[in-house]
């Protein structure tokens, strides 16, 4: 098709007030014809779902969308797996989401290694965000860590499998989720950390150094998926054990009648404090 061609079907798809889903994928797009395509889509109200994984955009292609997108009154999910937006793309994609009604963000495979996010223009409903399959690191975790420590987040998941996240990228989530209300599901397997990971996590659900520090424990989160390097398996295990039981205990509080997070943290402090075997082996875990 034409550069006119693809921008009179845009402008047509723009017409259509019933169509609620748009999936071009496997290469059915380029840079050029995203381009054409937006061009004559700008006006669309009624797209609610895009799906263009796996046609090599770039952040050229990001910046023909940035009028739609600034625009897209009723779109709530969008998937750009397998392109290779990188960085910059990712960037700008998020800023022109801050006042879309946007929930599900996909960028699995897309070359992301820095995040930069400005706190004034943050999608104000996302819930879920994919970023598996990237180059982020401990710089990339400091710009999540802005996501995280928002006033009234929204965001319930963030996955981040096979990326390259070590324990300083884990110190950084963990420092953002202290204060986290909203975050129930982090998913890290096929990083970098190590077992010194997984005693940051466990601290991060279940601190006992003190009985305060339990009761101000993270209440929220309900699974954490992830996995350690490191050549003793059975302290892995053992760590895994305890955190597997703090999430239990704020998986069983969100999904009860009362759903407060102090409920969650009195029943951790009887459960570890009030028990100084349990409490002596957390505390050695911990460091």
């Amino acid at each position: 098709m034409t550069d006119e061609e693809l921008e009179e079907l845009g402008r047509d798809l723009a017409k259509n007030t019933h169509l609620q889903t748009l999936s071009l994928r496997g290469g059915a797009l380029d840079d050029h014809t995203v381009s054409s395509l937006f061009r004559g889509l700008i006006r669309s109200a009624s797209i609610t779902t895009i799906h263009f994984s796996g046609n090599g955009l770039s952040v050229a292609a990001v910046r023909s969308m940035v009028p739609f997108l600034q625009n897209a009154n009723n779109l709530t999910y969008l998937n750009l797996n397998n392109n290779n937006i990188q960085s910059e793309g990712f960037n700008e994609l998020f800023r022109a989401l801050c006042d879309s009604p946007i929930e599900i963000l996909t960028c699995n495979n897309c070359g992301i290694e820095a995040i930069e996010i400005d706190n004034d223009h943050i999608p104000k409903h996302l819930t879920i965000l994919r970023l598996s399959g990237n180059n982020i690191n401990a710089d990339g975790c400091r710009g999540l860590a802005k996501l995280l420590q928002r006033k009234n987040s929204t965001i319930t998941e963030i996955h981040l499998n096979n990326n390259k996240i070590d324990n300083e990228g884990v110190a950084i989530l963990v420092d953002a989720l202290r204060s986290n209300t909203s975050l129930t599901t982090l998913v890290l397997k096929d990083n970098m950390m190590t077992i010194e990971g997984a005693k940051l996590f466990l601290q991060l659900v279940n601190d006992v150094s003190s009985i305060k520090a339990t009761l101000q424990s993270n209440h929220t989160l309900k699974r954490i998926i992830a996995d350690y390097g490191g050549d003793d398996q059975d302290l892995n295990e053992r760590i895994q054990r305890h955190i597997d039981n703090a999430l239990e205990i704020n998986a069983l509080n969100a999904n009860s009648s009362w759903s407060l997070p102090e409920v969650a943290g009195r029943a951790k402090m009887i459960q570890s404090q009030l028990h100084s075997a349990k409490r002596e082996e957390l505390a050695r875990l911990q460091g």
